[in-house]
């Protein structure tokens, strides 16, 4: 059984090498050729390619736009799409998600979405949690690919609902980083070592799981290192809050944190730290002066 990867930037990246060392036959694509080459694998030469090359094909993309570029385009994914399996793992709206499966099952093909948990480290090791919609039967023919991924596999219902799960379960980590820099902000006249605050902050029950792995990149953010690594960028928290809006618009539901959050992540992207590490995020805030209270 061969596997297509769609989308090799770096979750997608980290997805393809897992995949590869636990024995999977794999066949990547990318935009950027470039990106693809660099793993190593085989390199398909468009998207369609990529599914006439496979079997199951899983597609990891940044956005809408690309989603939609990468399954409907000219070369898109359905061209090859009768009698094959996606998986699809983007962090989408639930009514994108949708969109695609109608477009894959009206050319001949099976689809699900598995938008998942955790990033490149966990994926590198199979830790992920995968949020998966669709058919149950679909579900069962992803299992041995989406095992080699993932620790935890929840089927959270029909097509839409693995993306919903996917924007709940991200909404209390994004205002996280940002409750998280208030704090530092509030704490910075005791003139502690930024090291040891973090430290005191993951054993206390204000530590979000997240400060286990990361607690090293948060102290080198404080400590002002422009070179930690993005797992997670803020532009990406970005992206994620303007969904999360969106769909709660959609369902006449309040997301007052997510929306200030917002709005304090735009304020950073716009000082030119978009592309950086979610650790930046508290730093930001952290070191920021003045009592302006960013636009809802």
């Amino acid at each position: 059984m061969r596997v297509g990867l769609a989308g090799i930037g770096k979750m997608g990246a980290a997805i393809a090498a897992r995949l590869h060392e636990t024995g999977s036959d794999v066949v990547v694509w990318n935009r950027s050729p470039e990106k693809a080459i660099a793993t190593g694998l085989p390199v398909a030469d468009s998207p369609d390619q990529l599914a006439g090359q496979c079997d199951i094909i899983l597609s990891c993309l940044f956005d809408e736009t690309a989603a939609n570029t990468v399954y409907h385009g000219a070369d898109g994914l359905v061209h090859g799409a009768d009698g094959k399996l996606f998986i699809e793992m983007s962090t989408l709206r639930p009514e994108v998600q949708r969109s695609l499966a109608t477009t894959i099952k009206n050319a001949g093909g099976a689809f699900i979405e598995c938008p998942v948990g955790g990033t490149t480290g966990p994926a590198r090791a199979g830790q992920l949690i995968g949020l998966v919609g669709g058919e149950v039967a679909d579900l069962e023919r992803a299992r041995p690919i989406l095992e080699k991924l993932c620790r935890r596999i929840e089927h959270m219902g029909p097509t839409g609902s693995g993306a919903l799960a996917k924007l709940a379960i991200n909404l209390p980590l994004v205002v996280f980083w940002q409750a998280l820099g208030e704090a530092f902000a509030l704490a910075r006249p005791l003139g502690k070592d930024p090291e040891w605050m973090i430290q005191l902050f993951t054993e206390t029950a204000g530590g979000a799981n997240v400060l286990k792995v990361k607690a090293p990149a948060v102290a080198a953010a404080l400590e002002g290192n422009p070179d930690v690594a993005a797992t997670f960028d803020i532009d990406s928290m970005r992206k994620d809050l303007r969904m999360m809006r969106s769909e709660a618009a959609a369902l006449g539901v309040a997301l007052p944190l997510a929306s200030q959050t917002l709005a304090v992540f735009d304020e950073a992207a716009a000082v030119g730290l978009g592309s950086r590490d979610c650790a930046y995020a508290p730093a930001y805030w952290a070191s920021r002066t003045g009592d302006r209270t960013p636009p809802d």
